[in-house]
Order: structure tokens, then sequence, then C-alpha cells
């Protein structure tokens, strides 16, 4: 059930060319995961086992709360808490003077991560043994900057010398290109606050609604 529920043809979000290909590899696989946490997952033990372990960030308790299943998630908020009180509060347990406070888990965060990175290898042996693929990559609109640092970090670490100038070469324009147009309409919305280039009839070109997509460039979320 869990193996169908996070797979995604890869040409999937390459065929469309729309907005970053990796973002909407995540958005797919963090709505599946969310629908299936509030509903087939919760007559699944061993599941259950890690939502109460790992629990959930505060975006991914608000795409729960946001789907109006309040039963399905006060079930799952019910076993969390029980976990976190039984291992805050056992009988004589106390802090550790050495011990750092463990870091915040997500059980949906880490779900995505690891269904992402089989998923990047995959688009990695694709490009280089499909040119069909490897040309419907080169054409893709834009790869946001989270994306890009992913995608190149995994190349660094997966392809040979010889591949990765190969992918580098096709990668960098995808950022490098939409980066630059970014930056000349968030320069250009600034400008129009200059009495001189601004009033009324202004030229605000494609630059009204360049900090929203400054925001999504730099983290990937909308």
């Amino acid at each position: 059930m869990q193996e169908r529920i996070y797979t995604i043809p890869i040409s999937e979000v390459f065929e469309p060319k729309d907005g970053c290909p990796i973002c909407a590899m995540h958005d797919i696989l963090e709505q599946r995961c969310v629908e299936y946490i509030m509903g087939a997952a919760m007559m699944e033990p061993d599941v259950r086992v890690e939502t109460n372990r790992l629990g959930f960030c505060k975006t991914h308790l608000d795409m729960m709360h946001a789907r109006q299943n309040r039963l399905s998630l006060a079930l799952i908020l019910e076993t969390r808490l029980a976990e976190i009180h039984k291992n805050l509060f056992e009988k004589g347990k106390m802090p550790s003077r050495k011990k750092e406070p463990a870091p915040p888990t997500c059980y949906v965060c880490q779900k995505i991560e690891s269904v992402m990175d089989g998923m990047l290898d995959n688009i990695l042996k694709i490009f280089f043994s499909d040119p069909e693929f490897q040309t419907l990559f080169r054409e893709q609109p834009v790869v946001c900057l989270p994306h890009y640092e992913m995608l190149a970090g995994r190349a660094a670490h997966k392809l040979s010398k010889k591949q990765l100038p190969v992918f580098m070469e096709a990668l960098n324009p995808l950022t490098e290109r939409y980066l630059a147009e970014l930056a000349g309409d968030v320069h250009h919305f600034t400008t129009r606050f200059d009495y001189r280039f601004g009033g009324k009839d202004a030229d605000w070109g494609n630059s009204r609604d360049s900090i929203e997509r400054a925001m999504w460039f730099l983290t990937s979320r909308k």
C-alpha cells in the first residue's frame, strides 16, 4: 500500500513544463502522505508507532487540520500525546546534563525526504540513459534554489567525473536564467517607488508579484 502511494512516474512531473518539477514532485508526495496518514494508515499499527514517535511539524499539522477530519486527527494526537507523556515523565527519569535536546521531528518530512532521495537518484540515472528525458529535462522553465542545491549535491556524490559537468551544464541554466529574470523584476519593483518612475501610469512590467516569486524561489514553498 505504502509503496504505491509514494511511487510517482518521473515523467508525470516533468512533462507539464510548469514551474519547478522537483517542487511538483515534493507537493504530490506531501499531499499523498497526509491523505494516507489521515485515512488508511489509521489502521496500520507500524505507521502509528512511527507517527507517535516522530510527531509532525507545524506545516504538516496545519495540512492535516485543513482536511477537516477532526476525529482522525484527534486519534492521532491522542496517541502522540500519550507517547510524549511516557517519554518525558517516566518514574524517576531525570534530564541528562550531557545530552543535547533532540531536534524536532516530523513523520511527513522524514518520509518525503526518504522518498525524494530515491527519486533524485532515478532522475540522474534516466538523464544519462534516456536521451528523450535529457531533452525534457533541459526544457524545464525553472528549478528553484533549494532543489537546485539538492540536485547539484546529489549529482556531486552520485555521478562520475565525466558525467557531472554534463548534468550541471543542463541544470545550471534552469536556475540561473530564472534567477537573473527574477532579480531584474525585483529591482524593477523597487524603482516604481521612486518619484521619477512611479505614479498611476507607472510601467510595472512583470514585477508586481516579484516579491512572492522570490519568496518561492528561495524557499520552494508558496
